[in-house]
């Protein structure tokens, strides 16, 4: 067949990108329009001769193509109509004229143009040779084949390839109706030669129909399982009737599961409930997937024991024995649970005891739930809560999901495997919410005394009584726990360990537990009682005593690596070898003044590791009355300087600074360690002696420590965390503490050794802090900064103390 390609005049033509669609001329297309470009190259053509130019996109995800992003071969095309939808799409319906090539691309109005060479084919419309006419019978005989395997074929497509007589046309027709990848179909639309053309089509379709060949063998292999599966069922279900009919159903499973039930003796309720399952049970096919939920239902509800109880150890002597070898301090604690078992052996029907534990880190809160449990001869059981944030996994699932189970209470009766058992809550300050519910909400019924007898899960759907339980949860603070749930709990506070416990705590129990751990002893490895402080004092900084452990540990190693390396049998640390074993101390303190110092006060911080001493330093500077603060101060600390700045100016004659210094002079106020963010109000008394001493020039005690808040007026608030602050103001050495009036009450609380040792003195207001650390007589602020006198007012001399000793001995007895 002789053939030649026409080339026409370049035309212009808006360019519409086809998405998985390939245009072949002569065959009508339809397609939706929704991008914006291919909306206005619509138009573009409707406004002029109709003619747009399709091409393919070669990538059908990018949702902006560009033209280095298009084919080079397309269609040249007329829509014949096109129509907008409600949705703002436009549906066209064109006819394809002839291929394409586009020379150039440009945009215009927010669309693509193409100079587009039409190529045209001139032929004649029979198989002029032997070649050509096998070419088109194999290409027939391909798509007949591959119409058996398209389910949506019709024969009328096959009929209609038939009736061309082109071979090129033919072979357009082919690939737009039986060939699947929009890529095979632009490999038909590129190729111009028409004996090409049909040979390709052919070898396209040979290579598609192996692929559906293969397709179809899976296809027939999956249904002949499940025909197989449905048979085995079928056959399954023949058999029980004949059992049934010849008497030989024995109905193990049920039987089974019956048996059980009446030897747990359950409660009238549950039985009953089981029972009834049981019954339907019995009446699903064998290996349905409901009989498998159903049968796991009723086994799990079996697990749980409700009636099983362990016998409580009512003995306050044994149980304060227990505590008191499990667990050193803690004293509040004890005497709770002590108190507890007081009165439950008075009443044996005491219910409902939900106490929350709330301290630092390290301090003993979960093991104290064990040890809990070994002194009231209960179970224990621990429910993690840290990072909960689905409520199913505290009431469970519906037993109607796949995979359902119950929730963490339930599932910890049952390894507890009593009634009355000691459950550990253990961070449930670290409980969150998301799409899936708020466990601490469901937490609520747990822990209502009035609701958790009747408890219900939503796998078990039975009541559970909770009342028998002893609840132990645990917290770091209170602040991330909802205020309902924190009324359901008793709280007790736990403190940091003062040096002395932690000293205590090592020598009873840390020490003889790594000892045992390392396969040492005693003798082995003698740790002394110096050694023991340079590691509470220089190698850790926190509330409990975790890294004290951890370094007691790696004292342990370093001893059992030194003995079998040297042959020795025993290793003596002292507080000078412990630098060569573990290196140079980690924390050094900073050194106290030895002479009294001029605008430089000690104050007392709590901090997450215990209390601190805060040296806060003030200095005045010729200016215009600015105020300087520094060392990462928080809001509320900034407030507090202010405070104290007001004071100190509306009181600037009875402190003894210059009337007007607020104008001449700048003052800078710092806390040193300026990198560790500092906050709280109970700074504020120590401010006010800072400013003082530097514009009085008289200089502080450095003996002497402090704390408390302070009001503009001059009154002395009470402040928080005094045990810790206590213990920090002790260790550094000092003697002198200074404290508001209103935590008299506190000095209680404080370890023994430090009430003993130190000299508290109680303040009402300003006045008494600055007559108890400064010195009686200093400098002028006048003389020495400025030119002019300052206020002539009488220095206080040093207060008599007798009175504050009398307050002290007061709140004491």
């Amino acid at each position: 067949m002789s053939h030649t390609i026409e080339k026409a005049e370049k035309l212009s033509l808006p360019v519409i990108p086809l998405r998985g669609l390939v245009a072949f001329p002569m065959i009508p297309i339809n397609f939706e329009l929704q991008r914006e470009a291919s909306l206005k190259a619509c138009d573009a053509a409707l406004d002029d001769d109709m003619y747009v130019f399709l091409v393919a996109q070669k990538d059908i995800s990018d949702d902006n193509p560009t033209p280095a992003d298009l084919y080079k071969i397309g269609c040249v095309t007329k829509i014949r109509h096109s129509v907008k939808t409600a949705e703002g799409t436009v549906r066209v319906m064109a006819e394809c004229v002839c291929r394409g090539r586009a020379a150039a691309f440009f945009e215009k109005d927010g669309y693509y143009r193409a100079d587009v060479i039409s190529l045209k084919m001139i032929s004649d419309s029979s198989y002029s040779d032997v070649r050509t006419e096998a070419l088109v019978r194999e290409a027939l005989r391909a798509l007949e084949n591959m119409m058996q395997y398209m389910p949506s074929g019709s024969p009328d497509i096959y009929y209609a390839a038939r009736a061309i007589k082109s071979p090129g046309a033919l072979a357009d027709f082919i690939a737009s109706g039986a060939l699947v990848k929009y890529q095979d179909k632009q490999k038909i639309l590129e190729c111009i030669d028409p004996k090409r053309r049909i040979e390709l089509v052919s070898v396209i379709i040979e290579s598609e129909l192996s692929l559906v060949k293969a397709e179809s063998q899976i296809h027939k292999k999956v249904k002949e399982q499940i025909d197989e599966n449905q048979r085995e069922y079928y056959l399954r279900e023949q058999l029980k009737a004949i059992q049934s009919e010849l008497g030989l159903d024995s109905g193990d499973d049920a039987a089974e599961l019956s048996e059980k039930i009446r030897a747990a003796e359950l409660p009238k309720e549950v039985s009953e409930k089981l029972n009834r399952e049981i019954a339907r049970l019995a009446k699903m096919p064998f290996g349905s997937p409901e009989a498998a939920v159903s049968r796991g239902y009723i086994e799990k509800c079996l697990e749980i024991p409700w009636n099983r109880k362990s016998r409580d150890r009512l003995n306050v002597k044994a149980a304060e024995k227990i505590l008191n070898s499990d667990h050193e301090g803690l004293e509040k604690v004890k005497e709770r649970i002590l108190e507890y078992i007081a009165v439950k052996q008075m009443s044996s029907e005491l219910k409902n005891q939900i106490i929350c534990f709330v301290g630092p880190p390290g301090v003993g809160k979960t093991s104290l739930g064990r040890s809990v449990a070994a002194a009231l001869n209960r179970k224990y059981a621990r429910i993690s809560l840290g990072g909960v944030h689905d409520e199913s996994d505290i009431r469970g699932h519906r037993k109607t999901y796949i995979g359902s189970m119950p929730g963490r209470i339930i599932n910890a009766l049952i390894e507890a495997g009593t009634m009355n058992p000691v459950l550990q809550l253990d961070e449930i300050d670290k409980l969150g919410s998301s799409v899936h519910g708020d466990p601490t909400s469901a937490m609520l019924e747990v822990l209502d005394s009035e609701q958790n007898s009747t408890f219900r899960d939503h796998f078990i759907e039975l009541p559970v009584d909770l009342s028998d339980c002893l609840f132990l949860a645990s917290a770091n603070t209170l602040e991330t726990i909802p205020a309902p749930l924190i009324d359901r709990m008793e709280i007790i506070e736990l403190h940091t360990y003062t040096p002395r416990e932690k000293f205590a705590i090592a020598k009873n129990h840390l020490i003889p537990k790594q000892l045992a751990r390392h396969g040492l002893n005693r003798r082995m490895l003698k740790i002394s009682d110096d050694a023991v402080y340079e590691l509470i004092y220089g190698y850790t900084r926190e509330s409990g005593v975790r890294n004290l452990e951890r370094e007691i540990a790696s004292l342990c190693r370093k001893a059992a690596k030194y003995m079998i390396e040297n042959g020795s049998k025993s290793v003596s640390v002292s507080k000078e070898r412990v630098s060569e074993l573990l290196g140079e101390r980690r924390f050094i303190d900073d050194e106290m003044y030895s002479e009294n110092q001029i605008g430089v006060v000690n104050g007392l911080a709590y901090t997450e590791v215990g209390g601190d001493l805060l040296k806060i330093e003030a200095i005045l500077m010729n200016g215009t009355g600015k105020l300087e603060l520094t060392g990462t101060l928080g809001d509320v600390m900034k407030e507090s300087a202010h405070i104290a700045l007001s004071y100190v100016r509306a009181n600037s004659c009875e402190i003894g600074a210059e009337e007007k210094f607020y104008k001449k002079y700048d003052i800078h106020i710092h806390v040193p360690e300026g990198a560790v963010p500092k906050d709280g109000p109970s700074a504020g008394i120590t401010m006010v002696s800072a400013l003082a001493s530097a514009l009085s020039g008289r200089a502080v005690r450095c003996d002497t420590a402090m704390t408390g808040e302070v009001t503009l007026t001059g009154r002395v608030l009470p402040i928080g965390g005094l045990r810790e602050k206590t213990t920090a103001a002790y260790t550094k050495g000092i003697k002198r503490v200074i404290i508001p009036e209103g935590n008299l009450h506190d000095l209680q609380k404080i370890d023994p050794i430090v009430r003993e040792e130190l000299i508290f003195i109680p303040v009402k207001d300003v006045k008494e802090v600055l007559d108890a650390v400064l010195e009686p007589s200093g400098r002028r602020i006048g003389k020495s900064v400025g030119g002019e006198e300052a206020c002539d007012t009488k220095l206080p001399n040093d207060m008599p103390y007798e009175i504050h000793t009398e307050r002290v001995h007061a709140s004491l007895k």
